[in-house]
């Protein structure tokens, strides 16, 4: 039977009528974004929202039961559902009621698989809202949680805050820390009102530029100054505080809310209200309290540290850029990582609050900034977003729920704008991620670009420049650029001797000369860069070597090639080869890459070295330093081991190997994957024929020189007590040189000295 249009139209309108509506596919939600809300600070649990035509709405609970919870949070990351919460639990919400009668099997991916009413058709007010409470452990592929995900499109919603300053002294400072908010809606900057602002409201929006705390702004002062251009007719400022376009009518927010929009906001007053946005009232002030590192101005020490700080210390590692990075605590005195099993924007938010920054923008699973290497101190972190530090918060022993190294916890902070990228620049590069480095200092009172003298410049001041602009490592520092054309008007050297020690965030905080001199004067030797989004880390597996450490006394006779190689001490060159021997200390090594990209050497192929009596070649000359040291560090042996072999022994299960040796192969280590070198191979160990009995340390660097770039240097060095009674040797507290850390952090050029025994 043919049905006419005008029949099928007057068939649906009877049955809209009867509420017999059948149920129809939702516009498509892979497009679409959900989002749960509510007043606890658990991301699994709240009021289901969904975004549509770029408003959020609610879901009514008629018909809501378990399949469709497991389906909504399976669409928000997470495993499934645990129950869903009926009559708006979790607070009424505002808009439109979006969707009702919406029916799941529970096999559906995402909601837009399932039946509904059809979008706004809906007989349920908001005190029928439903809430679901998912299971707390994310999705295998959902790889973190942005700020990003609870926001509706671009131009339609508070996607950028700011602060105007206005009083002189706060225009002076960068960054910003004072001054009225604005906040861009709709592709136009507004300010908000202060009436009922709090300063809750104050700490989310610190939060969001970069600042861990907040305090009262003189708002009897800033009153008088809006008063002051109020009563000028001529004021812009006069004119424009009477239009509602002007304003933001009403911000509320708890204070733990990673971003202003996850606030409860009202643009204008109620619908069909004729009254002014903000009636008797002025523009929200908010003050600012920059971390330690962001102070505009020079300020007093820190006060001490207090002892609940002590114990549980935090850190971020492998960050390509200031403020991210792997998040790590300091239990016992070891560093450990945290497991990323109930990891949030809330408490991702105190990690970066307690290292003094803002916010945190995003929360990291899935040990995406790279593996930790040790124990997993931490899981199932629960932090309510008003704790100091992060041993405030409810915690788990990472231990306790099977967590391993993949699951290690990240996280992006928000930092202040401190203009710095502005001051740096590349030019001539084949791509925007390197060249030559040109810089803008001031030169008697005025500013100028020029060029960086490559005197001293290496792998650690490449490292900031890098970071400077916002490019992540340095892949190489590098001293000839004659064949990159820099700006022709940034020609003159304006900075020469820069001496970085890796921490800061500019080129123009490194140490260097005053009046400027540089010895090869301009041209060729100006500094340049090659910049890389991730870089390897390696590390040595400190538990084998204390596991696979022995004495061997070996004869002469099989000495010649590790003599040649200079892998003895010199006193083995005034032997009467071949008769006699040498007492080595022999260990394996394993060498873990757990960086974000692969571990390659500088050189290519055809500069590898061949050694005639090894018959292999070295991909370079020396990969590791071995050395034997007195308790206050002075050296009394020594070795090295030259890369001849750099591939993947082993890698984990699921991964690849992509390098090998045989055959002139490709050299370097995989992420994930380790090299090992066996305790029986030539050059495995160090010379200690002329060490009388004693205690010792015993230490490994790897990648000594820094020849080859890595997101994380402090790690490449490896500790053991030793204990030598002249015919056996014990190794014991192996550890690499960050496991453990005293209560003042060594800066980069410190551990140089101490590697190279300048103590």
């Amino acid at each position: 039977m043919m049905w006419s249009p005008s029949a099928t139209l007057s068939l649906f309108l009877l049955l809209l009528l009867l509420g017999h509506v059948p149920p129809s596919r939702l516009q498509s939600l892979g497009t679409k974004k959900l989002r749960l809300v509510g007043p606890g600070s658990k991301p699994e649990e709240g009021r289901l929202e969904v975004l549509h035509q770029g408003q959020w709405g609610t879901v009514c609970d008629d018909d809501f039961a378990l399949q469709e919870a497991t389906v909504a949070c399976r669409q928000l990351g997470f495993q499934s559902a645990l129950t869903w919460a009926h009559s708006a639990k979790y607070g009424q919400g505002e808009g439109p009621i979006w969707l009702d009668n919406v029916r799941c099997v529970g096999t559906e991916s995402t909601l837009d698989q399932c039946g509904s009413n059809g979008w706004g058709v809906s007989d349920c007010s908001h005190s029928e809202d439903v809430g679901v409470v998912c299971h707390p452990q994310r999705q295998s592929g959902y790889l973190s949680e942005k700020v990003s995900n609870a926001l509706g499109p671009q131009g339609q919603r508070l996607d950028e805050v700011r602060l105007k300053p206005i009083l002189a002294s706060t225009k002076r400072h960068s960054p910003v820390t004072e001054g009225a908010v604005e906040v861009r809606y709709e592709g136009h900057w507004r300010q908000v009102c202060d009436q009922g602002w709090t300063m809750n409201n104050s700490r989310v929006v610190c939060g969001m530029l970069g600042f861990p705390s907040q305090v009262p702004a003189n708002s009897h002062y800033y009153r008088k100054v809006w008063n002051l251009k109020m009563k000028d007719p001529k004021s812009r400022l006069n004119s424009l505080a009477s239009k509602n376009s002007f304003w933001i009518y009403r911000v509320n927010c708890l204070g733990t809310e990673p971003h202003l929009a996850n606030c409860q906001v009202q643009v204008a007053p109620g619908r069909g209200k004729l009254q002014p946005a903000c009636p008797g009232g002025m523009h929200a002030v908010v003050s600012c309290v920059p971390g330690p590192n962001f102070h505009p101005l020079k300020t007093k020490p820190q006060r001490k540290a207090s002892r609940s700080e002590q114990e549980l210390k935090v850190r971020l590692r492998s960050g390509a850029q200031v403020g991210e990075g792997r998040v790590e605590v300091l239990v016992n005195r070891q560093w450990g990582t945290v497991c990323d099993h109930g990891w949030n924007l809330i408490s991702a938010s105190v990690v970066c609050r307690q290292l003094g920054f803002g916010s945190a923008r995003e929360a990291l699973f899935g040990a995406q900034l790279g593996q930790g290497l040790g124990p997993i101190h931490l899981s199932e972190v629960r932090c309510r977003g008003y704790e100091r530090i992060l041993s405030d918060c409810l915690a788990l022993e990472g231990s306790q729920n099977g967590c391993q190294h993949g699951n290690d916890a990240a996280v992006r902070c928000n930092i202040p704008d401190m203009g710095f990228q502005n001051q740096v620049r590349l030019a001539g590069g084949r791509s925007p991620e390197e060249g030559v480095v040109e810089v803008q200092v001031e030169v008697n009172g005025v500013l100028h670009w020029g060029t960086v003298c490559s005197d001293h410049w290496g792998l650690t001041e490449a490292m900031v420049a890098c970071r400077q602009l916002g490019l992540g490592f340095a892949n190489f520092a590098i001293k000839d650029t004659w064949y990159w054309q820099g700006t022709p008007e940034a020609r003159e050297v304006v900075m020469s001797g820069v001496r970085c020690s890796g921490t800061e965030l500019a080129l123009q905080q490194c140490q260097r000369h005053g009046p400027v001199h540089c010895s090869h004067g301009t041209g060729r030797f100006s500094a340049g860069v090659a910049c890389m989004n991730s870089a390897p880390d390696l590390v040595m597996n400190a538990q084998l070597v204390q596991e696979t450490a022995y004495l061997e006394d070996r004869p002469l006779s099989l000495l010649y090639c590790a003599h040649e190689e200079k892998c003895l001490s010199e006193s083995a060159d005034h032997m009467d080869w071949p008769y006699g021997h040498r007492r080595l200390l022999r260990f394996s090594s394993q060498i873990y890459n757990l960086g974000r990209a692969d571990f390659r050497p500088k050189t290519g192929r055809h500069s590898w070295i061949w050694h005639q009596c090894h018959r292999h070649y070295h991909s370079i000359e020396v990969f590791t330093h071995y050395d034997l040291l007195t308790i206050n560090g002075s050296k009394v042996a020594e070795g090295h081991k030259a890369s001849f072999c750099l591939e993947d022994t082993n890698c984990p299960t699921g991964l690849q190997r992509r390098y090998a040796c045989a055959n002139f192969g490709e050299q370097g280590v995989t992420v994930g994957c380790w090299d090992t070198y066996r305790h029986d191979i030539d050059c495995q160990w160090v010379d200690i024929t002329d060490v009388g009995p004693g205690d010792y340390i015993f230490q490994v660097v790897v990648n000594p020189t820094n020849e080859v770039a890595e997101s994380d240097f402090s790690n490449n060095m490896m500790r053991c007590r030793c204990k030598y009674d002249g015919q056996r040797v014990w190794l014991h507290n192996c550890h690499t040189g960050d496991s453990y850390r005293a209560n003042t952090e060594l800066s980069l050029e410190q551990e140089q000295r101490l590697r190279n025994n300048l103590i």
